[in-house]
């Protein structure tokens, strides 16, 4: 069987996450331990006892769901399972640094500190209530994109997220992404709603926070990952450091595939899906593109050793 190891974005946070590994497993404690020196502050207990809305904060999420992802991964190596065990990795959007730094491509400090920066770019790329995301539910991606394309005016309004086969998410000025839920709805949209976020991502309006990136990545270096990345914006497999330094900048003006990416892994054999970190978002997501593709999220120490189990089984 043939699996690949997905890592989730934004929106999976919550005030606890990781704790019950960093207390089973040292190199799981490890990683909140490293992610707070790279830093230079306590992340970690802003993860483990803060406020959910101070955890919220995208220059805060970003390098949290790393660190919680990351220490998960250390978790099943404690186990015995390597990324070996996968034939792709890929996350959605922040995830895929969280990806490269579990295939050993990225350090865990430098990637810490590139999603501070990143978190930190996205949120000043524009001012607050400038920006908005909704997501169109019931309408496939060439609909979706037609919707934000119709409502886009003179503004910026894009297909942002392509999730899964009914949920795309749409980006851009506010007054734009307010015009596409009115136009979703009357395209056949089974819902239209506003998302509860601080900025629109993955938009043209982010290009000040993809040149941040830019400038951020050169500094680091970047080792080809120990498994292929299946990239957000390719929907398709790299592994040259180059070509990933360019995809990460892309990325963050760029569309998220994650349709297209699950698709991908499962026309190349993957047959099985581990969500790697909190939550269960992506294993929804999962199953909604290839009902064929198992999935099992893993988060907590019963979930590692039960897949180590199943693994092993």
């Amino acid at each position: 069987m043939s699996r690949a190891f997905v890592f989730p974005g934004q929106g999976a946070q919550s005030i606890g996450m990781g704790k019950a590994l960093a207390d089973a497993y040292p190199t799981a404690k490890a990683v909140f331990n490293e992610v707070d020196e790279a830093l230079g502050e306590k992340l970690s207990s802003l993860i483990w006892e803060g406020e959910q809305e101070e955890l919220t904060l995208t220059q805060n999420a970003q390098p949290a769901l790393m660190a919680t992802s990351l220490a998960t991964m250390r978790a099943l190596e404690a186990e015995g399972v390597s990324i070996d065990a996968a034939s792709y990795v890929a996350g959605h959007s922040l995830g895929e640094y969280s990806a490269l730094a579990a295939a050993g491509a990225l350090s865990v400090a430098d990637t810490a500190r590139l999603l501070r920066t990143r978190g930190k770019a996205m949120q000043d790329a524009v001012p607050v209530g400038v920006g908005a995301m909704a997501a169109l539910l019931g309408l496939d991606f060439d609909t979706a994109a037609e919707v934000a394309s119709e409502a886009a005016h003179d503004q910026i309004c894009q297909a942002a997220n392509d999730n899964d086969p009914a949920q795309v998410v749409v980006s851009g000025h506010k007054e734009a992404v307010e015009r596409a839920v009115e136009i979703a709805k009357g395209k056949g949209a089974r819902r239209a709603v506003l998302l509860p976020v601080s900025a629109p991502f993955h938009c043209a309006l982010m290009q000040p926070a993809a040149e941040v990136m830019a400038e951020a990545l050169v500094h680091v270096e970047m080792n080809a990952p120990a498994v292929p990345l299946v990239a957000n914006v390719r929907a398709a497999e790299v592994a040259d450091p180059a070509m990933i330094r360019s995809l990460l900048v892309e990325q963050v003006t760029g569309s998220v595939r994650w349709r297209e990416s699950v698709a991908y892994m499962a026309e190349h054999g993957v047959s099985e899906i581990w969500e790697i970190g909190a939550g269960k978002a992506l294993s929804g997501m999962v199953k909604r593109i290839d009902r064929s593709v198992a999935t099992r999220a893993i988060g907590t120490p019963e979930d590692v050793k039960a897949a180590v189990e199943a693994l092993n089984g």
